[in-house]
């Protein structure tokens, strides 16, 4: 039973930072994906930053500079460097893992921004 699990969130002021972590349990192999997505109130999920096992990452435009994805691939964990936040980065944030072609995801984090 693959479960994915966050921690990090909080509170934060505008110009602030958190980092966030997410972990995969349960599998020998570790994801080929790992993602963060998020979701404001009133707003789909949205994807955040996503990277591979092999290191390669791509970001939203809208955290493009501010935001820095990584990865343990022996500890099968994902963290989320968040820098410079704004009030518009409040949300929940997802941790989704990819593994044997299926989708996993954990319980959501949440991040508020505001002074």
């Amino acid at each position: 039973q693959v479960q994915v699990v966050e921690s990090g969130g909080g509170l934060v002021q505008p110009g602030g930072s958190l980092r966030l972590s997410c972990a995969a349990s349960g599998s020998t192999l570790s994801p080929y994906v790992m993602r963060w997505y998020r979701q404001a109130p009133g707003k789909e999920r949205e994807l955040v930053a996503a990277i591979t096992v092999g290191g390669s990452t791509n970001y939203a435009d809208s955290v493009k500079g501010r935001f820095t994805i990584s990865r343990d691939n022996a500890k099968k964990t994902v963290y989320l460097q968040m820098n410079s936040l704004k009030s518009e980065d409040t949300a929940v944030y997802y941790c989704n893992a990819l593994i044997r072609a299926l989708n996993y995801w954990g319980q959501g984090t949440q991040v508020t921004v505001s002074s």
